[in-house]
């Protein structure tokens, strides 16, 4: 028994696919299979049922997830005491990013980070805020970046700065009614949204909940997977979009969008991180530095 075996155990369980898993971890099927294979044949157990193209938890599969788990919180924290103990900044931080953050706001910052940083390796991943929460509680992820909110309370939560959105059409669109100046009639518009648990979908369920309005009864005619995905498809004139300045700034000043007025709270951009492990000094650097940052590459 590994800890790549264990760390391939999980990544299925949690997945209920072996291919899925796969590319979760940047391997091939074959070789993830391989490794579960032999991690049943070395401890005699079965820790899989097949199901069709999916795998679910045998009953001793679903009693070893929690022991698996705790062994790499364990390697992990091993680790951290000894790139601690060295007083070095090297190793590596794995960094789980909301999809926004991940591709507007964060690179130049990494760079700079590691202009100062060079033997820290970081290594980013890019979810929804939600899928994001949960890397970071089960240890795949060292550190997280979201845009919305996170419900656990054993993560500690640190702003690191600000986010502006705004409601785009295409501009060729048709005038919106208002029910007051300033205030679309957002049950009027067809919406495109992006998937449950992203911080984005999260503010139009807030600004439907302020306007007395259910989320369920608005027209939403495409759920999209990435913001540019989703600016592509208001520029076509499939609907309207609530989104991220820094997401379709260009597109408005370019006058492939046109913003209408509604007054939309900011929102934070926030690091997360485990309460109940330690963080190595290079993970306390970067959270740190992304907190001090303002104007990285000037």
């Amino acid at each position: 028994m590994t800890p790549e075996q264990l760390r391939i155990f999980v990544a299925v369980a949690e997945r209920g696919h072996v291919t899925r898993a796969a590319a979760f971890l940047g391997m091939s099927q074959s070789a993830a299979s391989a490794a579960i294979k032999a991690l049943e044949l070395g401890s005699g157990v079965q820790l899989f049922n097949r199901v069709g193209r999916a795998v679910e938890l045998s009953p001793a599969g679903r009693r070893f997830l929690p022991e698996a788990k705790a062994v790499l919180e364990r390697i992990a924290e091993a680790r951290n005491v000894l790139e601690n103990a060295s007083q070095a900044m090297a190793g590596s931080i794995a960094i789980a990013a909301s999809q926004t953050i991940a591709s507007y706001w964060l690179p130049r910052r990494l760079a700079a980070f590691q202009d100062s940083h060079p033997a820290v390796r970081l290594d980013v991943t890019i979810g929804n805020t939600r899928q994001v929460e949960n890397k970071v509680l089960d240890g795949t992820a060292d550190m997280g970046l979201v845009e919305g909110r996170t419900g656990s309370d054993i993560l500690r939560r640190a702003r690191v700065d600000v986010d502006r959105l705004m409601l785009v059409v295409a501009r060729s669109h048709s005038e919106v009614a208002e029910l007051a100046p300033g205030l679309p009639d957002i049950s009027s518009l067809r919406w495109i949204v992006r998937e449950a648990g992203s911080g984005t979908r999260e503010v139009l369920q807030d600004l439907a909940r302020r306007m007395g309005i259910p989320f369920d009864s608005l027209s939403i005619f495409l759920v999209l997977p990435s913001n540019e995905a989703i600016v592509q498809a208001v520029e076509a004139g499939a609907g309207a979009a609530i989104v991220s300045e820094l997401v379709a700034g260009k597109a408005v000043a370019e006058g492939e969008l046109r913003r209408l007025p509604l007054a939309l709270p900011p929102r934070d951009f926030a690091v997360i991180s485990h309460r109940d492990r330690q963080p190595t000094l290079s993970q306390t650097a970067l959270k740190s530095f992304l907190q001090t940052e303002t104007n990285p590459g000037a």
